[in-house]
Protein backbone atom coordinates (compact mmCIF):
# COMPACT_ATOMS: atom_id res chain seq x y z
CA UNK A 1 0.00 0.00 0.00
CA UNK A 2 1.39 3.42 -0.93
CA UNK A 3 0.86 4.86 2.53
CA UNK A 4 4.00 6.73 3.67
CA UNK A 5 6.11 5.24 6.40
CA UNK A 6 8.79 7.93 6.61
CA UNK A 7 8.90 10.52 9.42
CA UNK A 8 7.22 13.85 8.88
CA UNK A 9 9.12 17.04 8.27
CA UNK A 10 9.59 19.40 11.24
CA UNK A 11 6.86 21.77 10.11
CA UNK A 12 4.31 19.04 9.43
CA UNK A 13 2.55 19.50 12.75
CA UNK A 14 1.95 23.16 12.09
CA UNK A 15 0.91 22.61 8.50
CA UNK A 16 -1.33 19.64 9.27
CA UNK A 17 -3.24 21.64 11.86
CA UNK A 18 -6.75 22.70 10.92
CA UNK A 19 -6.93 25.79 8.76
CA UNK A 20 -9.31 28.68 8.94
CA UNK A 21 -12.24 28.32 6.59
CA UNK A 22 -12.26 30.85 3.78
CA UNK A 23 -16.00 31.42 4.24
CA UNK A 24 -16.96 33.48 7.25
CA UNK A 25 -20.54 32.76 8.24
CA UNK A 26 -22.56 35.58 6.71
CA UNK A 27 -26.32 36.06 6.37
CA UNK A 28 -26.41 34.94 2.74
CA UNK A 29 -24.20 31.83 2.79
CA UNK A 30 -27.18 29.46 2.58
CA UNK A 31 -28.51 31.37 -0.44
CA UNK A 32 -25.10 31.16 -2.16
CA UNK A 33 -24.76 27.46 -1.42
CA UNK A 34 -28.30 26.85 -2.67
CA UNK A 35 -27.57 28.67 -5.93
CA UNK A 36 -24.26 26.85 -6.35
CA UNK A 37 -25.65 23.36 -5.71
CA UNK A 38 -28.67 24.04 -7.92
CA UNK A 39 -26.46 25.21 -10.75
CA UNK A 40 -24.13 22.23 -10.37
CA UNK A 41 -27.10 19.85 -10.28
CA UNK A 42 -28.57 21.26 -13.48
CA UNK A 43 -25.21 21.18 -15.25
CA UNK A 44 -24.44 17.68 -13.93
CA UNK A 45 -27.78 16.43 -15.22
CA UNK A 46 -26.95 17.54 -18.77
CA UNK A 47 -23.47 16.03 -18.58
CA UNK A 48 -24.82 12.66 -17.42
CA UNK A 49 -27.37 12.69 -20.24
CA UNK A 50 -24.54 13.09 -22.75
CA UNK A 51 -22.47 10.40 -21.01
CA UNK A 52 -25.22 7.79 -21.31
CA UNK A 53 -26.28 8.92 -24.79
CA UNK A 54 -22.80 8.62 -26.30
CA UNK A 55 -22.20 5.24 -24.65
CA UNK A 56 -25.49 3.89 -25.98
CA UNK A 57 -25.00 5.47 -29.39
CA UNK A 58 -21.55 3.92 -29.86
CA UNK A 59 -22.80 0.55 -28.60
CA UNK A 60 -25.79 0.46 -30.96
CA UNK A 61 -24.03 1.92 -33.99
CA UNK A 62 -20.73 0.02 -33.85
CA UNK A 63 -21.24 -2.97 -31.52
CA UNK A 64 -17.48 -2.84 -31.09
CA UNK A 65 -15.62 -3.45 -27.84
CA UNK A 66 -12.62 -1.55 -29.17
CA UNK A 67 -14.74 1.51 -29.89
CA UNK A 68 -16.14 1.44 -26.35
CA UNK A 69 -12.63 0.99 -24.93
CA UNK A 70 -11.42 4.00 -26.93
CA UNK A 71 -14.37 6.04 -25.70
CA UNK A 72 -13.32 5.29 -22.10
CA UNK A 73 -9.73 6.34 -22.85
CA UNK A 74 -10.76 9.59 -24.52
CA UNK A 75 -13.38 10.21 -21.84
CA UNK A 76 -11.11 9.70 -18.80
CA UNK A 77 -7.42 10.04 -19.63
CA UNK A 78 -7.44 13.77 -20.52
CA UNK A 79 -9.10 14.57 -17.17
CA UNK A 80 -6.37 12.70 -15.30
CA UNK A 81 -3.61 14.51 -17.21
CA UNK A 82 -5.15 17.98 -17.06
CA UNK A 83 -6.24 17.83 -13.40
CA UNK A 84 -2.78 18.71 -12.08
CA UNK A 85 -2.71 21.87 -14.20
CA UNK A 86 -6.35 22.57 -13.39
CA UNK A 87 -5.47 22.48 -9.70
CA UNK A 88 -2.81 25.17 -10.18
CA UNK A 89 -5.28 27.36 -12.07
CA UNK A 90 -7.85 26.85 -9.31
CA UNK A 91 -5.36 28.26 -6.80
CA UNK A 92 -4.13 31.12 -9.02
CA UNK A 93 -7.35 32.30 -10.64
CA UNK A 94 -10.90 33.04 -9.58
CA UNK A 95 -12.54 29.65 -9.09
CA UNK A 96 -15.98 30.82 -10.16
CA UNK A 97 -14.60 32.20 -13.42
CA UNK A 98 -12.68 28.97 -13.99
CA UNK A 99 -15.78 26.81 -13.53
CA UNK A 100 -17.77 29.04 -15.87
CA UNK A 101 -15.04 28.98 -18.54
CA UNK A 102 -14.75 25.18 -18.39
CA UNK A 103 -18.52 24.69 -18.48
CA UNK A 104 -18.89 27.10 -21.38
CA UNK A 105 -16.10 25.39 -23.37
CA UNK A 106 -17.74 21.99 -22.86
CA UNK A 107 -21.11 23.37 -23.94
CA UNK A 108 -19.70 25.00 -27.08
CA UNK A 109 -17.92 21.76 -28.05
CA UNK A 110 -21.12 19.75 -27.53
CA UNK A 111 -23.10 22.29 -29.55
CA UNK A 112 -20.61 22.01 -32.41
CA UNK A 113 -20.93 18.21 -32.45
CA UNK A 114 -24.73 18.52 -32.36
CA UNK A 115 -24.71 20.81 -35.40
CA UNK A 116 -22.37 18.52 -37.35
CA UNK A 117 -24.52 15.48 -36.57
CA UNK A 118 -27.65 17.44 -37.44
CA UNK A 119 -26.25 17.77 -40.96
CA UNK A 120 -25.31 14.09 -41.17
CA UNK A 121 -21.62 14.22 -40.19
CA UNK A 122 -21.14 11.36 -37.71
CA UNK A 123 -17.45 10.51 -37.91
CA UNK A 124 -16.13 8.60 -34.91
CA UNK A 125 -13.09 10.83 -34.57
CA UNK A 126 -15.38 13.82 -33.97
CA UNK A 127 -17.13 12.00 -31.14
CA UNK A 128 -13.79 10.98 -29.61
CA UNK A 129 -12.52 14.57 -29.93
CA UNK A 130 -15.65 15.84 -28.18
CA UNK A 131 -15.17 13.30 -25.38
CA UNK A 132 -11.54 14.38 -24.99
CA UNK A 133 -12.46 18.09 -24.81
CA UNK A 134 -15.25 17.40 -22.33
CA UNK A 135 -12.82 15.34 -20.23
CA UNK A 136 -10.26 18.16 -20.37
CA UNK A 137 -12.91 20.61 -19.19
CA UNK A 138 -13.79 18.29 -16.30
CA UNK A 139 -10.11 18.16 -15.31
CA UNK A 140 -10.14 21.95 -15.03
CA UNK A 141 -13.57 22.22 -13.47
CA UNK A 142 -13.55 19.56 -10.74
CA UNK A 143 -10.63 20.86 -8.61
CA UNK A 144 -12.16 24.34 -8.79
CA UNK A 145 -15.59 23.04 -7.70
CA UNK A 146 -14.22 21.13 -4.70
CA UNK A 147 -11.99 24.05 -3.66
CA UNK A 148 -14.82 26.57 -4.07
CA UNK A 149 -17.20 24.82 -1.65
CA UNK A 150 -15.20 25.78 1.50
CA UNK A 151 -15.22 29.39 0.27
CA UNK A 152 -19.00 29.34 0.51
CA UNK A 153 -19.64 27.03 3.47
CA UNK A 154 -18.64 27.60 7.12
CA UNK A 155 -16.26 24.89 8.33
CA UNK A 156 -18.65 23.23 10.77
CA UNK A 157 -21.28 22.85 7.99
CA UNK A 158 -18.99 21.28 5.39
CA UNK A 159 -19.78 17.62 6.17
CA UNK A 160 -23.51 18.18 5.72
CA UNK A 161 -23.17 20.21 2.53
CA UNK A 162 -20.79 17.63 1.06
CA UNK A 163 -23.22 14.89 2.06
CA UNK A 164 -26.04 16.78 0.35
CA UNK A 165 -23.90 17.15 -2.78
CA UNK A 166 -23.19 13.39 -2.72
CA UNK A 167 -26.92 12.70 -2.41
CA UNK A 168 -27.67 14.94 -5.38
CA UNK A 169 -25.05 13.15 -7.49
CA UNK A 170 -26.58 9.79 -6.54
CA UNK A 171 -30.06 11.01 -7.45
CA UNK A 172 -28.79 12.16 -10.83
CA UNK A 173 -27.39 8.65 -11.42
CA UNK A 174 -30.96 7.39 -11.03
CA UNK A 175 -32.74 10.07 -13.05
CA UNK A 176 -30.30 10.62 -15.92
CA UNK A 177 -30.48 7.14 -17.56
CA UNK A 178 -34.28 7.20 -17.61
CA UNK A 179 -34.36 10.77 -18.93
CA UNK A 180 -31.75 9.96 -21.59
CA UNK A 181 -33.79 6.96 -22.74
CA UNK A 182 -36.97 9.08 -22.92
CA UNK A 183 -35.28 11.85 -24.93
CA UNK A 184 -33.67 9.34 -27.28
CA UNK A 185 -37.04 7.68 -27.84
CA UNK A 186 -38.71 11.00 -28.68
CA UNK A 187 -35.86 12.66 -30.57
CA UNK A 188 -32.30 11.39 -31.08
CA UNK A 189 -28.82 11.93 -29.67
CA UNK A 190 -28.71 15.45 -31.11
CA UNK A 191 -31.67 16.37 -28.90
CA UNK A 192 -29.68 15.32 -25.82
CA UNK A 193 -26.74 17.45 -26.93
CA UNK A 194 -29.01 20.50 -27.13
CA UNK A 195 -30.41 19.74 -23.65
CA UNK A 196 -26.84 19.65 -22.33
CA UNK A 197 -26.12 23.08 -23.83
CA UNK A 198 -29.24 24.52 -22.17
CA UNK A 199 -28.43 22.99 -18.76
CA UNK A 200 -24.86 24.32 -18.97
CA UNK A 201 -26.19 27.82 -19.69
CA UNK A 202 -28.58 27.59 -16.71
CA UNK A 203 -25.78 26.40 -14.44
CA UNK A 204 -23.53 29.25 -15.54
CA UNK A 205 -26.33 31.76 -15.03
CA UNK A 206 -26.90 30.65 -11.43
CA UNK A 207 -23.18 30.69 -10.66
CA UNK A 208 -22.94 34.28 -11.94
CA UNK A 209 -25.28 35.32 -9.11
CA UNK A 210 -22.68 34.31 -6.46
CA UNK A 211 -19.82 36.58 -5.39
CA UNK A 212 -16.61 34.56 -5.02
CA UNK A 213 -13.29 36.29 -4.25
CA UNK A 214 -9.97 35.07 -5.64
CA UNK A 215 -7.81 33.38 -2.99
CA UNK A 216 -4.09 33.97 -3.36
CA UNK A 217 -1.51 33.51 -0.63
CA UNK A 218 0.62 36.60 -0.03
CA UNK A 219 3.66 34.33 0.24
CA UNK A 220 3.15 32.93 -3.27
CA UNK A 221 1.50 35.87 -5.01
CA UNK A 222 4.65 36.70 -6.99
CA UNK A 223 5.39 33.12 -8.10
CA UNK A 224 5.12 31.98 -11.69
CA UNK A 225 2.87 29.19 -12.91
CA UNK A 226 5.48 26.41 -12.79
CA UNK A 227 6.64 27.53 -9.36
CA UNK A 228 3.05 27.13 -8.20
CA UNK A 229 2.90 23.71 -9.84
CA UNK A 230 6.09 22.54 -8.09
CA UNK A 231 4.89 24.03 -4.79
CA UNK A 232 1.60 22.14 -5.14
CA UNK A 233 3.35 18.83 -5.81
CA UNK A 234 5.71 19.38 -2.89
CA UNK A 235 2.87 20.37 -0.58
CA UNK A 236 0.75 17.36 -1.54
CA UNK A 237 3.48 14.75 -1.07
CA UNK A 238 5.05 16.21 2.07
CA UNK A 239 1.80 17.00 3.88
CA UNK A 240 1.33 14.08 6.26
CA UNK A 241 -2.47 13.93 6.21
CA UNK A 242 -2.90 14.57 2.48
CA UNK A 243 -0.28 11.98 1.62
CA UNK A 244 -1.98 9.31 3.76
CA UNK A 245 -5.43 10.11 2.38
CA UNK A 246 -4.23 9.84 -1.22
CA UNK A 247 -2.63 6.47 -0.47
CA UNK A 248 -5.85 5.17 1.09
CA UNK A 249 -7.89 6.56 -1.82
CA UNK A 250 -5.69 4.79 -4.36
CA UNK A 251 -5.87 1.39 -2.68
CA UNK A 252 -9.61 1.53 -1.97
CA UNK A 253 -10.30 2.46 -5.58
CA UNK A 254 -8.11 -0.42 -6.75
CA UNK A 255 -9.69 -2.98 -4.39
CA UNK A 256 -13.31 -1.81 -4.33
CA UNK A 257 -14.18 0.33 -7.37
CA UNK A 258 -12.33 -1.79 -9.93
CA UNK A 259 -13.85 -5.12 -8.75
CA UNK A 260 -17.32 -3.51 -8.62
CA UNK A 261 -16.98 -2.80 -12.35
CA UNK A 262 -16.98 -6.57 -12.87
CA UNK A 263 -20.36 -7.05 -11.16
CA UNK A 264 -22.34 -6.71 -14.43
CA UNK A 265 -20.23 -9.56 -15.83
CA UNK A 266 -20.99 -11.65 -12.76
CA UNK A 267 -24.72 -10.87 -13.12
CA UNK A 268 -24.72 -12.04 -16.75
CA UNK A 269 -22.66 -15.17 -16.11
CA UNK A 270 -24.32 -16.25 -12.87
CA UNK A 271 -27.88 -14.91 -12.90
CA UNK A 272 -28.63 -14.54 -16.61
CA UNK A 273 -28.17 -12.04 -19.48
CA UNK A 274 -31.53 -10.27 -19.19
CA UNK A 275 -31.17 -6.50 -19.45
CA UNK A 276 -33.47 -5.80 -16.51
CA UNK A 277 -31.05 -7.60 -14.22
CA UNK A 278 -28.23 -5.29 -15.27
CA UNK A 279 -30.55 -2.33 -14.71
CA UNK A 280 -31.48 -3.53 -11.20
CA UNK A 281 -27.77 -3.91 -10.40
CA UNK A 282 -27.14 -0.23 -11.27
CA UNK A 283 -30.33 1.00 -9.60
CA UNK A 284 -29.55 -0.85 -6.35
CA UNK A 285 -26.11 0.77 -6.17
CA UNK A 286 -27.48 4.25 -6.94
CA UNK A 287 -30.32 3.93 -4.41
CA UNK A 288 -27.80 2.88 -1.78
CA UNK A 289 -25.59 5.89 -2.53
CA UNK A 290 -28.56 8.21 -2.27
CA UNK A 291 -29.59 6.73 1.08
CA UNK A 292 -26.05 6.92 2.43
CA UNK A 293 -25.73 10.50 1.22
CA UNK A 294 -28.93 11.50 3.01
CA UNK A 295 -27.75 9.88 6.25
CA UNK A 296 -24.27 11.43 6.18
CA UNK A 297 -25.81 14.82 5.37
CA UNK A 298 -28.16 14.67 8.37
CA UNK A 299 -26.00 12.79 10.88
CA UNK A 300 -22.53 13.88 9.82
CA UNK A 301 -20.77 10.61 10.64
CA UNK A 302 -18.53 9.95 13.64
CA UNK A 303 -16.89 12.96 15.22
CA UNK A 304 -13.56 11.77 13.86
CA UNK A 305 -13.65 11.94 10.06
CA UNK A 306 -10.89 9.32 9.72
CA UNK A 307 -12.80 6.83 11.88
CA UNK A 308 -15.81 7.22 9.57
CA UNK A 309 -13.58 6.56 6.54
CA UNK A 310 -11.95 3.50 8.08
CA UNK A 311 -15.30 2.02 9.12
CA UNK A 312 -16.54 2.55 5.55
CA UNK A 313 -13.37 0.88 4.23
CA UNK A 314 -13.95 -2.17 6.44
CA UNK A 315 -17.54 -2.24 5.16
CA UNK A 316 -16.21 -2.19 1.58
CA UNK A 317 -14.08 -5.25 2.33
CA UNK A 318 -16.93 -7.16 3.96
CA UNK A 319 -19.43 -6.26 1.23
CA UNK A 320 -17.02 -7.07 -1.61
CA UNK A 321 -16.47 -10.45 0.04
CA UNK A 322 -20.25 -10.89 0.37
CA UNK A 323 -20.76 -10.10 -3.33
CA UNK A 324 -18.37 -12.87 -4.26
CA UNK A 325 -20.13 -15.33 -1.97
CA UNK A 326 -23.68 -14.41 -3.05
CA UNK A 327 -25.40 -17.26 -4.87
CA UNK A 328 -28.89 -15.76 -4.75
CA UNK A 329 -29.60 -12.93 -7.19
CA UNK A 330 -31.73 -10.84 -4.81
CA UNK A 331 -29.19 -11.22 -2.01
CA UNK A 332 -26.56 -10.02 -4.48
CA UNK A 333 -28.64 -6.94 -5.35
CA UNK A 334 -29.21 -6.23 -1.64
CA UNK A 335 -25.45 -6.32 -1.05
CA UNK A 336 -24.94 -3.97 -4.02
CA UNK A 337 -27.35 -1.55 -2.39
CA UNK A 338 -25.25 -1.68 0.80
CA UNK A 339 -22.06 -1.08 -1.19
CA UNK A 340 -23.63 2.05 -2.62
CA UNK A 341 -24.81 3.04 0.88
CA UNK A 342 -21.21 2.86 2.18
CA UNK A 343 -19.72 5.08 -0.54
CA UNK A 344 -20.76 8.48 0.95
CA UNK A 345 -19.28 7.44 4.30
CA UNK A 346 -15.88 7.23 2.61
CA UNK A 347 -16.03 10.02 0.02
CA UNK A 348 -17.84 12.71 2.04
CA UNK A 349 -15.64 12.72 5.19
CA UNK A 350 -12.43 12.47 3.15
CA UNK A 351 -13.47 15.44 1.00
CA UNK A 352 -14.53 17.41 4.07
CA UNK A 353 -11.30 16.59 5.91
CA UNK A 354 -9.22 17.96 3.03
CA UNK A 355 -11.37 21.09 2.86
CA UNK A 356 -10.94 21.61 6.62
CA UNK A 357 -7.22 20.88 6.93
CA UNK A 358 -5.66 22.12 3.68
CA UNK A 359 -4.92 25.83 3.38
CA UNK A 360 -7.41 27.47 0.97
CA UNK A 361 -4.67 28.59 -1.43
CA UNK A 362 -3.55 24.95 -1.93
CA UNK A 363 -6.92 23.24 -2.16
CA UNK A 364 -7.20 23.38 -5.95
CA UNK A 365 -3.89 21.57 -6.40
CA UNK A 366 -4.63 19.00 -3.69
CA UNK A 367 -8.04 18.17 -5.16
CA UNK A 368 -6.43 17.84 -8.59
CA UNK A 369 -4.37 14.93 -7.21
CA UNK A 370 -7.51 13.42 -5.71
CA UNK A 371 -9.08 13.62 -9.17
CA UNK A 372 -6.05 11.97 -10.75
CA UNK A 373 -6.18 9.09 -8.25
CA UNK A 374 -9.90 8.60 -8.88
CA UNK A 375 -9.49 8.76 -12.66
CA UNK A 376 -6.49 6.42 -12.84
CA UNK A 377 -6.74 3.87 -10.00
CA UNK A 378 -9.93 2.14 -11.16
CA UNK A 379 -8.83 1.76 -14.82
CA UNK A 380 -5.47 0.37 -13.65
CA UNK A 381 -7.34 -2.15 -11.51
CA UNK A 382 -9.48 -3.11 -14.49
CA UNK A 383 -6.42 -3.67 -16.66
CA UNK A 384 -5.38 -6.35 -14.16
CA UNK A 385 -8.77 -7.75 -13.16
CA UNK A 386 -10.45 -7.65 -16.58
CA UNK A 387 -8.20 -10.26 -18.21
CA UNK A 388 -8.18 -12.32 -14.99
CA UNK A 389 -11.98 -12.46 -15.12
CA UNK A 390 -11.65 -14.45 -18.35
CA UNK A 391 -9.42 -16.99 -16.60
CA UNK A 392 -11.03 -17.31 -13.16
CA UNK A 393 -14.51 -16.48 -11.88
CA UNK A 394 -15.54 -12.97 -10.94
CA UNK A 395 -16.71 -14.40 -7.62
CA UNK A 396 -13.16 -15.48 -6.75
CA UNK A 397 -11.73 -12.07 -7.67
CA UNK A 398 -14.31 -10.34 -5.44
CA UNK A 399 -13.52 -12.63 -2.50
CA UNK A 400 -9.78 -12.00 -2.88
CA UNK A 401 -10.25 -8.24 -3.21
CA UNK A 402 -12.46 -8.16 -0.11
CA UNK A 403 -9.97 -10.13 1.95
CA UNK A 404 -7.05 -7.91 0.89
CA UNK A 405 -9.09 -4.83 1.81
CA UNK A 406 -9.20 -5.94 5.47
CA UNK A 407 -5.40 -6.20 5.52
CA UNK A 408 -4.98 -2.81 3.85
CA UNK A 409 -7.30 -1.04 6.30
CA UNK A 410 -5.49 -2.59 9.28
CA UNK A 411 -2.11 -1.47 7.93
CA UNK A 412 -3.44 1.99 7.08
CA UNK A 413 -4.67 2.49 10.64
CA UNK A 414 -1.40 1.49 12.38
CA UNK A 415 1.32 3.06 10.21
CA UNK A 416 2.61 6.45 11.47
CA UNK A 417 0.62 8.35 8.86
CA UNK A 418 -2.57 6.56 9.88
CA UNK A 419 -2.05 7.21 13.58
CA UNK A 420 -1.39 10.87 12.84
CA UNK A 421 -4.49 11.04 10.64
CA UNK A 422 -6.63 9.56 13.43
CA UNK A 423 -5.25 12.17 15.82
CA UNK A 424 -6.08 14.99 13.41
CA UNK A 425 -9.41 13.68 12.12
CA UNK A 426 -11.60 15.26 14.78
CA UNK A 427 -14.27 17.49 13.29
CA UNK A 428 -14.30 21.11 14.44
CA UNK A 429 -17.13 21.77 16.86
CA UNK A 430 -17.22 25.46 16.06
CA UNK A 431 -15.15 27.95 14.13
CA UNK A 432 -13.34 29.03 17.30
CA UNK A 433 -12.17 25.49 18.00
CA UNK A 434 -9.77 25.43 15.03
CA UNK A 435 -6.94 27.04 16.97
CA UNK A 436 -7.36 24.66 19.90
CA UNK A 437 -7.42 21.67 17.56
CA UNK A 438 -4.29 22.93 15.88
CA UNK A 439 -2.49 23.23 19.19
CA UNK A 440 -3.57 19.70 20.08
CA UNK A 441 -2.28 18.37 16.75
CA UNK A 442 1.20 19.68 17.54
CA UNK A 443 1.33 17.43 20.59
Amino acid sequence: MPTPLDPTTPDDAARDAPTANAAAEHPHWKRDVGLFLTGQTVSMFGSMLVQYAIMWYLTLETRSGWVLALSVVFGMLPQAVVSIFGGVWADRLNRKALIIAADASIAVTTLALALFMLFGVTELWMIFLTLAIRSTGAGIQQPAVMALIPQLVPTERLIRVNGLFQTIQSAMMLVAPAAAAAILASFDIVGIFFVDVVTAALGIGLLLLIAVPTIRSAATAGQGYFADLVAGVRYTFTHRLVRWLLGLFAVIFLLTVAPSMLTPLMVVRTFGPEEWKLAVNEIAFSLGMMGGGILIATWGGFKNRVVTMLVASVAFGALTLALGLSSNMWVFFAVMLLVGFAVPFFVTPSTTLLQERVEPEYQGRVFSFVGIVMAVAAPIGMIVLGPLADVVSVELLLVIAGAITFVVVAVAAVVPGGRAALAEGRAPVAAGDDAAAGAAAEH
